[in-house]
């Protein structure tokens, strides 16, 4: 949980930096691969990722604009690069102006009274759970991976 603000920040721009190298990897040919038929793709998760922050942003009281819906997942990598980016820049955005004594207060998410802080934490747990998933995809894929939490085997050859 965040209890001041600079420290989400910090670790928002970090997580951002990452998310934006995993989405920066697919490519428009590729973003059906899932791990299997039915499942998640590549391209929704990564539409998922941008359209998510409107989520959480309305849960801990932040004006985050949506992305867009969440099934319209678009054909073209670069408009979920970009779809991303803007909602990320709009959640540091609208962080900025809260206070550490806001990060504290209760608000309501799913009929429980829970801290912003958490929420917080919770948006960026939310994403690297899912930019994990989306790693596997571009390896699957034959993409390239890029090191988020480290070097990647690509990296060490």
């Amino acid at each position: 949980m965040y209890r001041e603000k600079e420290d989400f920040l910090q670790d928002w721009n970090l997580a951002v930096d990452g998310t934006v190298r995993v989405l920066e990897a697919m490519k428009d040919d590729k973003l059906q691969q899932s791990i299997e038929e039915g499942h998640n793709s590549l391209g929704w998760l990564g539409w998922h990722l941008a359209t998510a922050l409107a989520f959480f942003g309305g849960q801990i009281g932040l004006k985050v604009e949506a992305a867009g819906g969440p099934n319209d997942v678009p054909g073209c990598a670069a408009d979920i690069v970009a779809a991303y980016k803007k909602s990320a820049e709009n959640v540091k955005e609208e962080v900025e102006k809260l206070t550490d004594e806001q990060l504290v207060e209760t608000v309501d998410s799913f009929g429980r009274q829970v801290p912003r802080g958490a929420l917080l934490r919770s948006m960026i747990d939310h994403q690297t759970h899912h930019r994990g998933q989306m790693t596997v995809l571009l390896r699957q894929a034959g993409l390239k991976v890029p090191g988020v939490m480290g070097p990647t085997r690509e990296d060490q050859m």
